[in-house]
């Protein structure tokens, strides 16, 4: 099986439009970590992604008669362009379906390559369906982006051009993972070359389907999938990449949305290029594992897979890298409402810079402040900074993995109910395209008074709400059943500590 693929990949005529990219030490985390980080820099190919290996190798080998037909893909972006360019390249028709969802820039991107576009539906599943029928209907070739044994050898191009870059000392090579074709590339060359090497793959922890499938030894379909790292938002591993990595890759890590946010920073301090978030996964991973395993002195090699980020989503970006990297604390503490408390709670503080302070009188006798606190970098110093305040008598919720705490309630501290209002609290995630909000709300009517609601455009293909509804217990099926008509995926959050620390009717 490997033979074959090294044959795949050793023949793989992405050179015509791809680049040799670099493998670069990254100094200051080299430095940070004690080990040698080195960045496989695909960040810089013409189209800002590895995609544009896999989608020219697979459209290169196409008969005359498969050319003349045209080729069709369904994408978000990454594989999308590679396939317009490769189409471009190669003289070859090519049809786009993306979703509706697709950032503007990403669409004039695969535009400006000469391919035609289909928008449709509201996720890459929606367009892959459609373009599945398209490509039925109109006879043309469907270009996958990840199940392909071609797609995947030209992704496997990247190992060799790492293992000639780097014929020394090299102990692991840390992989994003979406639909799996890079890790399936990546693990069959270097296991038949150098099989002492450990592939490690690196997905998002609410979109980890590799992992899953792993640990279920069959292919799972991830019901809902984070859409932070839209890169690998995948539901499941392609069934080829599967196959391969059930016997060649060594294990896989999850990581958060701060740590990507941290990963994407760290590149951007050795490098001054901004990766997206699936491009950082494979820096946040092996970061991970050198703070679990406490390896020091070895080579390490991390994937930079892309560039495509909106610029819109860099704030948020900031506002959660500090946090990724172990250096903000993010706390819910109760003070006396009286004269100089404050003053000692900041005495209490020590050295220790505050990052973050929001607070509005409420209660005549306490007062609930959200602090953000900066830290050493060490996990264990957020419990430190916990029980030395705990132990002065200041009641502490740690808010610092709450993810609710992060989106929405840090920018609406003050905003308790003068009174018990009866309401009933949701988080919501809605497509981001122009009229979404105004269909949302049209869709609830004048029937349930909204008494919260909360919006912060992020930049990103899907919009988040935190609302709070007045309604009655028995009315409660009717309202989600208009939600779950209106296909967007909410949760209740009316017993979300840190809406009742600072939003609720009832705090507690």
């Amino acid at each position: 099986m490997l033979k074959h693929y090294i044959e795949k990949i050793l023949r793989a005529k992405v050179y015509d439009v791809a680049i040799e990219t670099p493998l670069d030490k990254a100094l200051s985390l080299s430095e940070r970590l004690n080990n040698t980080v080195l960045l496989k820099r695909e960040d810089l190919q013409p189209v800002f992604s590895f995609k544009i290996r896999g989608a020219y190798n697979k459209m290169s080998l196409l008969d005359e008669s498969a050319k003349a037909k045209g080729v069709i893909a369904a994408s978000a972006g990454n594989h999308a362009q590679g396939v317009a360019l490769s189409a471009k390249y190669l003289g070859i028709k090519a049809l786009i379906v993306m979703p509706k969802t697709t950032p503007e820039i990403k669409v004039k991107s695969v535009k400006s390559r000469g391919a035609k576009i289909v928008l449709f539906g509201d996720s890459y599943d929606d367009a892959y369906a459609h373009a599945k029928e398209l490509a039925e209907q109109k006879g043309m070739v469907f270009i996958h982006p990840y199940d392909d044994p071609d797609v995947i050898a030209g992704q496997g191009t990247v190992a060799m051009e790492i293992l000639r870059q780097q014929t020394g000392d090299l102990q692991a090579i840390f992989v994003p993972v979406g639909g799996g074709g890079l890790i399936a590339g990546v693990a069959a060359y270097v296991k038949f070359v150098r099989p002492d090497i450990k592939i490690i793959g690196v997905e998002p922890d609410d979109a980890d389907c590799l992992n899953r499938a792993l640990q279920a030894k069959s292919r799972v379909i991830i019901k809902q999938v984070g859409l932070f790292a839209d890169g690998v938002a995948v539901k499941q591993v392609g069934e080829e990449p599967f196959r391969l990595a059930q016997h060649y890759v060594d294990e896989v890590i999850t990581v958060n949305t701060d740590e990507i946010c941290a990963a994407i920073k760290d590149i951007f301090d050795d490098t001054r290029s901004i990766a997206e978030p699936a491009g950082a996964l494979a820096i946040a991973g092996l970061k991970k594992y050198v703070e679990r395993e406490q390896v020091t002195g070895q080579t390490l090699v991390a994937i930079d897979s892309g560039a495509n980020i909106n610029f819109d989503r860099l704030r948020y970006v900031a506002e959660r890298a500090q946090v990724g990297e172990h250096r903000e604390i993010l706390l819910a503490v109760t003070i006396p409402e009286v004269p100089g408390s404050f003053l000692h709670f900041c005495k209490m503080l020590g050295g220790r810079s505050i990052t973050e302070f929001n607070y509005r009188y409420f209660n005549p006798a306490q007062a609930q402040v959200f602090v953000g606190l900066s830290s050493s970098g060490l996990e264990a110093d957020r419990a430190t900074v916990v029980n030395e305040l705990q132990e002065q008598g200041f009641p502490v919720t740690d808010m610092t993995a709450n993810e609710l705490a992060k989106e929405h309630i840090r920018y609406m501290v003050g905003g308790h109910a003068p009174c018990e209002l009866s309401e009933l609290i949701y988080s919501l995630e809605f497509p981001e395209r122009p009229g979404a909000l105004l269909k949302f709300l049209l869709a609830l009517g004048g029937r349930w008074n909204i008494s919260l609601f909360h919006y912060r455009n992020h930049g990103a293909a899907f919009g988040k709400v935190l609302m709070g509804v007045q309604i009655a217990n028995a009315e409660k099926p009717v309202f989600e059943h208009c939600l779950d008509g209106l296909g967007f995926i909410y949760q209740e959050e009316t017993d979300n500590p840190a809406y009742r620390l600072f939003s609720g009717g009832n705090a507690k």
